[in-house]
């Protein structure tokens, strides 16, 4: 509903390689972690974004989307729903192409507005599951 596989597929292939991963940390219990991993795995760059503004995976960490010093393709969104707004907001004002709100991440008027701003978005998936079924 909230992703057809168009969409999926463009964000995964060709919105690039840039990905901001909103709520990672170190912390390996948290589907974050691994999800940014499997990401690396295909070749992305993870940033992570979080308030401890930590390095994971051997990239440094950032405070914020605005904080980070270079341009971001994808925003990938692993806060709780009623935070997941603004951080779509964000995405639109630091310029990057695309929004992915994790799986259990919905906020409606988000995606439409982040839609109507011109980026592409998926809400209530996962980068980790659907990159595998791109081949």
């Amino acid at each position: 509903m909230y992703a057809d596989t168009q969409t999926i597929r463009k964000i995964l292939t060709q919105s690039g390689d840039t990905w901001a991963v909103v709520g990672l940390s170190n912390n390996r219990s948290r589907a974050a972690y691994g999800v940014a991993a499997v990401l690396q795995r295909f070749g992305k760059r993870v940033v992570p974004v979080h308030p401890k503004a930590e390095p994971v995976h051997g990239e440094q960490g950032y405070a914020s989307l605005a904080a980070i010093p270079f341009p971001v393709d994808v925003v990938d969104v692993f806060v709780n729903s009623d935070l997941a707004g603004a951080v779509a907001d964000e995405a639109k004002e630091i310029g990057a192409k695309a929004v992915w709100f994790q799986l259990g991440v919905i906020d409606e008027q988000a995606y439409d507005r982040t839609r109507a701003a011109g980026l592409d978005m998926v809400m209530d998936r996962c980068p980790a599951i659907e990159i595998p079924l791109l081949d």
